[in-house]
């Protein structure tokens, strides 16, 4: 088949032509990401989301087939420009939420915080096994009492010699359980600053419980900490991150990849539901040739057009070094917000057949929950582009 053929396949949704502009690079990792998913994602995704089962063997599979990295410049970390990356997000969250929200604490938190705030002995330690999965990373800011405020953070981290004695409690950790290292965010009790320090598996006094009973991204697993006089040597402090504006700008710059992680959700509601309308039969029609049916899947289109668009514009604006925190905000809010809607569209025209993994609705339905909540709601988004536009800050 040729790649133009190839590039209209992966993206029947791209009305307005937009994969023209595409170099042949960003094909190459659009092509084989969705390749990932279609020949090893898909097919044995929904027995690990109902299970509630790490997905352990496509994670070895996802570093092997180089597309961890998330835009890091070297220390084994795949090439790719902002649009890449935002088309590895994009296309592993069509196939699924939890592997997509793998990645996006892998590379997108974890290893960022590394590549952006660690010194050169901590990046050649770790990016490289990070980028093919053969270590594990994960990022703890929130905690019990601190979410949308996680500046309030009450996590400590007390000097001590050559080391930091860190106390506290972290909630919602993704990959918290089965990481190698952790970037744990604390405050520094001399100077009252937020820092980050990378706490390594096995260190005493770190204890991690999965949470369970998830009903949304159950694939991938979050943990509760507790952090009991765990030592770190001073080596394992973050140089870059001296207050909680560091760790902010790594927040940054995962929420415009929550953009096209929820635009990756919205393709697959509106690819499953216009391929069942056009298989379905009902009163002797196909579902396709009835007026209500094509009205409802023409909304569906234009609403992931525009994130289409908003993603594009994201991209273009990141390889220019222009992605300021209240873009990437507003995007993050519109199409979690948007791809919420698609999806509650698709399970609805899918009938009865909707609420069946088989279909591949109802887990996107489901996952997409959790992408609108983590890294910053759609309200405390709203406030932040509120306070941007208005001058005026409204938090409280």
């Amino acid at each position: 088949m040729e790649l133009a053929e190839d590039i209209g396949k992966a993206l029947a949704t791209d009305y307005f032509m937009l994969r023209e502009e595409f170099t042949p690079e960003q094909r190459d990792t659009l092509l084989r990401t969705r390749a990932f998913v279609e020949d090893e994602v898909l097919p044995v995704i929904n027995g690990y989301w109902e299970r509630a089962e790490f997905p352990q063997e496509l994670v070895e599979k996802l570093g092997a087939a180089g597309l961890v990295g998330d835009g890091i410049e070297g220390y084994g970390c795949p090439p790719m420009d902002h649009l890449s990356a935002g088309l590895v997000h994009m296309e592993l969250n069509r196939g699924d939420g939890s592997l997509g929200t793998f990645l996006g604490v892998q590379a997108g938190l974890a290893m960022k915080s590394i590549a952006m705030l660690g010194s050169e002995e901590q990046k050649q330690r770790w990016l490289p096994p990070m980028a093919r999965c053969e270590a594990l990373g994960a990022f703890a800011l929130t905690e019990p009492d601190h979410g949308s405020d996680s500046i309030a953070l009450e996590t400590s981290a007390r000097g001590d010699g050559d080391s930091y004695v860190i106390n506290g409690s972290k909630k919602w950790i993704g990959n918290g359980t089965v990481a190698d290292v952790v970037v744990v965010w604390a405050r520094d009790t001399e100077d009252g600053q937020v820092k980050g320090f990378l706490v390594e598996k096995g260190t005493p006094g770190y204890r991690a419980r999965r949470i369970e009973g998830k009903g949304s991204l159950r694939a991938v697993w979050q943990a509760e900490i507790e952090l009991e006089d765990v030592r770190v040597p001073a080596e394992n402090h973050l140089p870059g991150s001296r207050s909680f504006k560091d760790a902010g700008a790594v927040l940054a710059t995962t929420r415009g990849s929550c953009a096209w992680m929820a635009l990756g959700h919205a393709v697959a509601g509106y690819e499953a539901a216009l391929t069942y309308a056009g298989r379905r039969k009902q009163f002797g029609k196909r579902l396709v040739e009835f007026q209500l049916i094509q009205e409802r899947l023409v909304g569906m289109l234009a609403q992931v057009t525009a994130m289409q668009l908003y993603c594009r514009r994201l991209a273009d604006l990141g390889m220019a070094g222009r992605v300021e925190p209240t873009l990437a905000g507003l995007a993050k809010a519109h199409n979690t917000s948007t791809a919420r809607a698609v999806l509650a569209e698709a399970r609805d025209l899918l009938g009865g057949n909707g609420i069946l993994l088989d279909f591949h609705v109802i887990r996107h339905m489901a996952d997409i929950e959790s992408i609108h909540t983590f890294e910053g709601t759609e309200t405390i988004q709203t406030l932040i582009v509120g306070r941007d536009i208005t001058g005026a800050s409204a938090f409280t």
